[in-house]
């Protein structure tokens, strides 16, 4: 009730601002030239005056009459004019726009009447804050969690709970801060160590760094079972192009999964890659299993390309950070030739041979390899 009382009170001011101007008339242009009027007569008995004191010669005097004469006959012509520009509108036009002011409100409201919910009550954000968790959104959830550490920042529990969340939503660099502070508040524990080192890998697009591996490596000492972590540092040593230290990793982990296990599907998928990507390198694969046999065959085509891709950027950052890697230089030279990527090859290939300087035993290999692979220096 409430509600359609104000939206009357605020109709009803809108309807009065529109219409009143219509009723209005030429007052405000009747007033001003009365009043000039009354300044021009007061004005005429003053140079009266003067004249009859001998303050003006009578010349003067006509002569300043006639100017005042003058300006009270422009006033007349221009009250006319006034009278005739602001001529109250004609009934038609009144009636036109009375009936948009008093019919425009009424078909709203019978509008809103319709599809609208003027019942429902107002949700603020403390409100809707405060509601049963299982009726909020996402975004509800995670506004309550940052509303609450902001106000209790030594929450480690807090922390605990919004860190896997962050992690979900890809905000990696928040949930790198949640991690870290719920293990500075309430310990390390294999869980938070190993959701550190996904989020630190993730957001530094995918790559196992020197931080990322130190938190699974402690993960792995509280929790030498965590599938998390054995997974990402196998992950790291693929990335290192330590391709069969990597695959005996994964097969090892999958020897160990549960069946039921949800990182069953990562790792089979792990190994099909490393299984690919030593026939595009040449390197001898250490033997897949049946599951890595089956998982590569499954995989779109699409999706093998694109992990192959992935892996291969992985080794060309490693090499960028740690570039005096002669096998390495050579593995990345080979696989981007097999990919088809001949420029790319070109490029690591002039990579590598500045490393070791031109006249060095290693840029001989890698030039002898890239002559072997059908890639010359320049095109």
């Amino acid at each position: 009730m409430l509600f359609w009382v104000i939206a009357a009170i605020l109709t009803l001011g809108a309807s009065l601002a529109v219409l009143l101007p219509l009723t209005g008339g030429g007052k405000g242009a009747s007033s001003s030239s009365d009043h000039d009027l009354e300044v021009y007569r007061d004005q005429l008995a003053e140079l009266d005056r003067d004249a009859s004191r001998g303050l003006i010669q009578p010349a003067e005097a006509e002569e300043a009459r006639a100017e005042i004469a003058r300006r009270i006959l422009r006033l007349g012509n221009t009250s006319q004019a006034d009278a005739a520009g602001t001529r109250q509108p004609s009934r038609a036009a009144r009636l036109v726009a009375t009936s948009a002011v008093l019919v425009v409100p009424l078909l709203s409201w019978g509008l809103y009447s319709q599809v609208g919910s003027p019942d429902l009550p107002s949700q603020p954000l403390a409100e809707r804050l405060a509601k049963n968790p299982a009726d909020s959104s996402v975004d509800e959830l995670v506004a309550r969690a940052e509303a609450h550490l902001a106000a209790n920042p030594s929450d480690g529990r807090g922390w605990d709970v919004l860190a896997p969340i962050y992690l979900r939503l890809q905000r990696f660099s928040d949930a790198v801060t949640a991690y870290r502070n719920a293990i500075r508040l309430d310990g390390d524990t294999a869980a938070r160590e190993a959701g550190l080192g996904e989020a630190i890998a993730n957001a530094a697009g995918g790559i196992v760094s020197a931080d990322a591996q130190s938190a699974f490596e402690q993960a792995l000492r509280l929790d030498p079972a965590n599938p998390k972590a054995s997974f990402y540092l196998a992950m790291a040593l693929a990335q290192e192009g330590r391709l069969a230290e990597a695959t005996a990793a994964w097969q090892k982990m999958l020897g160990l999964l549960p069946q039921d296990s949800p990182w069953r599907g990562a790792v089979q998928q792990a190994l099909a890659d490393a299984a690919n990507r030593s026939a595009a390198s040449g390197e001898p694969a250490t033997g897949p299993d049946a599951a890595a046999v089956d998982a590569a065959s499954s995989m779109a085509p699409q999706d093998r390309q694109a992990m192959i891709d992935t892996m291969v950027a992985g080794l060309d950052e490693k090499l960028r950070q740690n570039p005096r890697d002669t096998e390495g230089w050579m593995r990345l030279i080979r696989s981007y030739v097999v990919l088809g990527k001949a420029d790319a090859a070109r490029d690591a290939l002039h990579r590598g041979i500045a490393v070791f300087g031109a006249d060095s035993e290693e840029a001989k290999k890698f030039t002898a390899l890239a002559a072997s692979l059908g890639l010359t220096a320049t095109e």
